[in-house]
């Protein structure tokens, strides 16, 4: 388990990311799924308001409602581009805040991520409202998504003067496919105030499990178009390499790509989207799979 600074938090290095309920999952396969993550010791659940239009946080509510004991689920849910509730003003942060708290049919969002750098709204008005969801038991903490290195130290700064809630965390998306946001910026800011960060599409959209090649191949879900933009000469390194690797390790490329970006100093967890149980499953073993300092460089080299 690791640590999330002075939250009281501790989450597994593998997070599921429940972007795939509604669009790929029904509520059968959801439930499925979140059973066998909690039984392989998985904790930390994502999602947003806008997943599936409010249907991932519907299902993952039901299953939360299905549960005797959910001490060990941290649920992070993101607003901000919901249709209804788009940007940071308070009055769209309370709103999209309660009606993500009735979506996920609980009184506490663990982790509240606000996804967007809005310019047209004031920090402190932003932190404002989330302090009165804080103040009133609905947030636990707040992270963001989509904001750069330099606006996440002002607001920790105003935090800080100001008395509002810390920014805990960083969700920003992180594989050996899209390695540049987190390795230039994030990296030297985490490691310097101790900010989680969280490791979105390590799998790069499923091109790194080797199954995408062409259109045919997502066509079932919106979800994994975005693997088509690495379909070409470097993506075709890449994937060599990591299939040498997970020779060498006897695992799945999905495995060792999980196991690379969880391995990288300042990564808290890597959160995936996983298109079946069994896959989700695979990806979950990464967090006992040990990278030699040659296999790292060697994915580093080829993916750089």
């Amino acid at each position: 388990m690791r640590r999330i600074g002075g939250t009281g938090l501790a989450v597994a290095p593998i997070g599921l990311d429940g972007g795939v309920f509604g669009w790929v999952s029904g509520s059968k396969e959801a439930a499925a799924m979140l059973d066998a993550f909690v039984g392989a010791g998985g904790g930390l659940v994502y999602t947003a308001d806008h997943f599936a239009g409010g249907r991932s946080e519907v299902m993952i509510g039901s299953w939360l409602r299905s549960q005797r004991d959910t001490s060990g689920v941290v649920v992070a849910t993101t607003i901000g581009q919901h249709a209804d509730a788009r940007g940071l003003s308070p009055r769209m942060v309370a709103r999209a805040t309660e009606a993500s708290l009735r979506r996920l049919g609980t009184d506490r969002i663990d982790i509240l991520t606000l996804d967007g750098h809005d310019s047209s709204v004031p920090i402190d008005d932003t932190l404002e409202a989330v302090d009165l969801l804080v103040r009133a038991g609905k947030v636990g903490h707040v992270a963001v998504l989509g904001h750069t290195a330099a606006r996440v130290r002002a607001m920790q700064g105003r935090s800080a003067e100001a008395r509002y809630p810390h920014v805990m965390g960083v969700f920003e998306e992180y594989s050996l496919m899209a390695r540049g946001v987190f390795e230039r910026e994030f990296a030297p800011f985490v490691e310097q105030t101790g900010t989680a960060f969280f490791a979105l599409r390590p799998l790069a959209h499923r091109f790194l499990t080797g199954g995408v090649s062409g259109r045919a191949d997502v066509a079932d879900s919106p979800l994994w178009g975005r693997a088509l933009d690495h379909v070409g000469r470097k993506g075709s390194r890449v994937l060599d390499r990591l299939a040498q690797v997970a020779q060498q390790l006897g695992a799945s490329r999905a495995r060792v790509a999980a196991a690379w970006a969880i391995s990288k100093p300042g990564v808290t967890a890597a959160i995936v989207a996983a298109r079946s149980t069994e896959e989700l499953l695979d990806v979950l073993e990464a967090r006992g799979l040990a990278l030699t300092r040659q296999q790292m460089a060697s994915l580093d080299d080829v993916s750089s």
